[in-house]
């Protein structure tokens, strides 16, 4: 991952540059094929998510499809922060590119983001 790509990200953009260095660092970047589901509603959240490329569809078993997400935007906060099952179901209706992270890297330098 790069810095760079990971200071365009809007929630990342208040991250001095050494804390996104590090960051990127312990993220990887994973293509994921047209179709494919990416997290599924009531499964386990053990890793969180960020989108560089491509258009993801988030559905919601009691509501059907819920909005898009695109390059720039993020999932997978919400199971890590609360602990509890996934919300929603995240499938790339395009190819796409996502960034990664495991639990504790999130609970490093990501979670903090979420506390004001």
């Amino acid at each position: 991952m790069s810095e760079t790509e990971f200071s365009r990200i809007g929630l990342f953009s208040s991250l001095p540059g050494e804390t996104l260095r590090l960051l990127s660092g312990r993220m990887s970047r994973e293509p994921v094929p047209a179709g494919t589901e990416v997290v599924s509603e009531g499964a386990e959240g053990d890793r969180f998510f960020v989108v560089l490329s491509g258009v993801l569809a988030v559905t919601q078993e009691a509501q059907g499809e819920r909005r898009m997400l695109k390059a720039g935007d993020y999932f997978g906060e919400v199971a890590l922060v609360m602990n509890m099952p996934r919300t929603a179901s995240i499938r790339a209706l395009t190819p796409a590119v996502i960034a990664t992270c495991d639990r504790a890297t999130f609970d490093e330098f990501v979670r903090p983001l979420f506390s004001d």
